[in-house]
C-alpha cells in the first residue's frame, strides 16, 4: 500500500489519485466530463452580441461587474480544461477521466472553477523494469501542464521515489544474474575452443 498524505485510494493492490488543479476556492458541485460537455459553451452570434452584449438566463443584459466576472470564469474554465488534459494526454493508459467543480456565472451556465484526472502511481509488483516505464509515465503526466499544481509536484516526487526504488531493485537482479551466469560450469558444445577465440 502506498502511503502518500494526499488521498490516495487502492483497488486490487494498486494506488489510485487524483492530479488536481484548483483556480478558484467556490462552493461547486462536482460532475464527471460527460455531463460538462453537455449544453456548455454555446457560441452566441456575433449580431447579438455586438448589440445586446452578455445576458443572464432571463434575457436581462448584465452589469459592467458581472461581465467582468464572466470573462475571469471563462478564462478559469478554460485554463482548468487545458490543465486536465495535459495530464490525460501525458499520462495515457495510467489516466482516467477528468472531473471537474463548477461555478454558475452571472449569465446562468456553469463554468469549471477546479478539476482533476484519477492517476494510477503504484509500482508494478516484481517487475521493476515495468516499474520503471511505468514512473516515468506518470511523472511526465504530472508535470504535463505548464503551471503544475503543489498535489501534481508531490505525486511526481512519490513517482521518482519509486523509480529510484525500481532502478536498485533492476540493479540488484542485474547483479545476481550476473553472478549466477559466472558461477555456471562452462557446457562443453557450447565453450569456444583456443582457435575460435583467435578467429
Amino acid at each position: 500500500m502506498n502511503s502518500i498524505s494526499i488521498s490516495a485510494l487502492s483497488f486490487s493492490g494498486t494506488a489510485y489519485v487524483s492530479m488536481s488543479n484548483r483556480v478558484a476556492p467556490t462552493a461547486s458541485e462536482t460532475e464527471d466530463q460527460a455531463d460538462e460537455a453537455l449544453g456548455q459553451d454555446k457560441p452566441i452570434e456575433a449580431a447579438d452580441e455586438a448589440t445586446a452584449g452578455p445576458t443572464r438566463a432571463d434575457g436581462t443584459p448584465l452589469a459592467p461587474e458581472e461581465i467582468q466576472l464572466l470573462e475571469q470564469l471563462k478564462q478559469t474554465d478554460r485554463d482548468v480544461r487545458q490543465h486536465e488534459m495535459a495530464h490525460q494526454i501525458a499520462g495515457g493508459a495510467y489516466t482516467s477521466g477528468a472531473s471537474y467543480e463548477y461555478e454558475m456565472g452571472p449569465d446562468g451556465k456553469r463554468y469549471a472553477v477546479a478539476g482533476e484526472v484519477p492517476i494510477d502511481y503504484g509500482p508494478v509488483p516484481g517487475d521493476p523494469q515495468a516499474t520503471i516505464e511505468k514512473m516515468q509515465t506518470v511523472i511526465a503526466a504530472a508535470m504535463a501542464p505548464a503551471d503544475p499544481s503543489p498535489k501534481d509536484l508531490q505525486i511526481a516526487a512519490q513517482a521518482r521515489q519509486y523509480l529510484l526504488e525500481a532502478k536498485l531493485e533492476a540493479a540488484q537482479q542485474q547483479s545476481m544474474m550476473a553472478q549466477a551466469r559466472g558461477s555456471e560450469p562452462s557446457d562443453p558444445e557450447t565453450a569456444e575452443t583456443p582457435l575460435e577465440q583467435m578467429a
